[in-house]
């Protein structure tokens, strides 16, 4: 039986409905990690670090489709559950066009922008080409990889979940299978990685977009609609804190970079390209249940459900718990054969990368917290309050800690940043919780 919105969510039904939106987050870390090992090890250590020096550029630059699909999901789940299916779809119609008319416009600057964009963060003369050639691929299906994020979050709130996985999964095996071929196969370098990727993308954009405009079955589907400018304003705003978490990753990334070419060069730089392929895996289960019950959580939201909000929130704290408990196991036991996959082929380089793993992977204690307390104010139409939190966690305490603990610990402060940022994220999250529950009556 299909799990409605409107159902009252147990714990086995909360993680049965979430359970799509979590294992379409992990494979598409997965198949990342898959691009970075076949870079790494094809293309060679400067192509690698070449690649993860742009790849925080290319991802603000896709950033919108985050925000729009956050920000978006929760205004239209809202709107559903004030009982307004036809305003809804026109809603999500206006925010799809939107999407691509601003997505052209980044497209252009971006390829403008890429060589001293690539300079600014520090490319050496060996990089700098790949890091410009690989970005301007990127940039073919940065529109298709837009609507891809944005889609991700309205397939939850259409009640098909499991269609943004079966996706994902498509234009995932896409990505693994191309690289396979163009890198293992015929030599192809970054060009091969670049265009596995822009194939992969195309899919993952296109195929709901054709799935939303023909009849189905869903809540949602494209209709004709006019321009919206309050709901628009209202969608960017809420989603203002995936926006900030994704460019605040991005440039985090890059002071980063920085702060490890001078204290490690190039090595440091790979390590930390090891750290974030593998680490996103871990990360996209907490994630993926955000995206997974924000939906639900907005749809009670406009139902005035008081009690089951409460319920969700009270369930969804508990499962983040555990899982950020496995999960930091996993991370602190799996470090040295995970790190081993991609930077084998050199012992200093894996040594390093092993015990920056085992650092940064103490985050995962506390981030999982953060990251569903920032989706939950999202899911309640609260974007300034969202943003707080994850401007918090992923930017402020995030570059006050990699300055500020290389002091006194050395390379081991840069590996240690993340958490203590998801520490005092962590203060903050359960104050603001706390602070407005009488407002939400959760």
């Amino acid at each position: 039986m299909d799990i409605k919105l409107s159902d009252h969510f147990t714990y086995g039904k909360l993680i049965r409905f979430t359970l799509p939106s979590v294992s379409m987050m992990i494979f598409t870390s997965i198949y990342g990690v898959v691009d970075g090992y076949f870079v790494s090890n094809y293309a060679g250590k400067t192509s690698f670090a070449a690649v993860n020096l742009i790849m925080p550029f290319i991802m603000i630059l896709g950033g919108l489709g985050f925000m729009v699909g956050t920000g978006g999901s929760a205004l239209v789940s809202m709107t559903l559950g004030m009982g307004k299916k036809e305003e809804a779809n026109r809603i999500f119609s206006m925010l799809v066009y939107a999407l691509i008319g601003a997505g052209l416009v980044i497209v252009l600057a971006g390829f403008v922008f890429m060589r001293p964009v690539s300079v600014f963060l520090g490319a050496t003369d060996e990089m700098l080409p790949t890091c410009v050639l690989y970005g301007r691929l990127s940039l073919i299906s940065l529109i298709p990889f837009m609507l891809m994020n944005m889609f991700n979050s309205f397939f939850v709130t259409a009640e098909r979940p499991q269609f943004g996985f079966y996706n994902t999964v498509a234009a995932g095996v896409a990505n693994m299978v191309l690289d396979w071929l163009l890198l293992g196969k015929l030599s192809m370098g970054v060009v091969g990685a670049a265009l596995a990727t822009v194939v992969s993308e195309y899919i993952g954009g296109l195929v709901p977009l054709m799935y939303f405009a023909l009849p189905n079955r869903s809540l949602l589907r494209l209709t004709k609609t006019g321009f919206n400018g309050r709901a628009l304003i209202r969608t960017c705003t809420n989603g203002a804190s995936e926006f900030t978490t994704n460019i605040s990753f991005s440039v985090v990334s890059m002071i980063y970079n920085v702060q490890l070419m001078k204290l490690a060069g190039e090595d440091g730089v790979a390590a930390y390209g090891v750290i974030m392929y593998v680490c996103f895996i871990f990360i996209a289960v907490f994630l993926g249940y955000s995206i997974g019950c924000a939906p639900v959580i907005g749809y009670h939201y406009g139902a005035e459900d008081s009690e089951e909000l409460s319920g969700l929130l009270r369930k969804s704290i508990v499962i983040s718990a555990v899982s950020a408990a496995i999960l930091t196991f996993l991370a602190e036991a799996f470090s040295e054969p995970l790190s081993r996959l991609f930077v084998g082929y050199d012992a200093d380089l894996l040594a390093m990368t092993t015990r920056a793993f085992r650092l940064y992977g103490i985050c995962f204690l506390l981030c999982s917290f953060n990251i569903f307390g920032s989706g939950f104010f999202t899911a309640l139409n609260n974007g300034a309050v969202s943003a707080a939190i994850s401007l918090g966690r992923t930017f402020v305490f995030q570059v006050i800690f990699v300055f500020a603990l290389p002091l006194v610990l050395g390379l081991d402060g840069i590996w240690l940043a993340s958490a203590f940022a998801e520490m005092a994220a962590f203060f903050v999250t359960a104050a603001c919780i706390i602070r407005y529950k009488e407002r939400y009556h959760y």
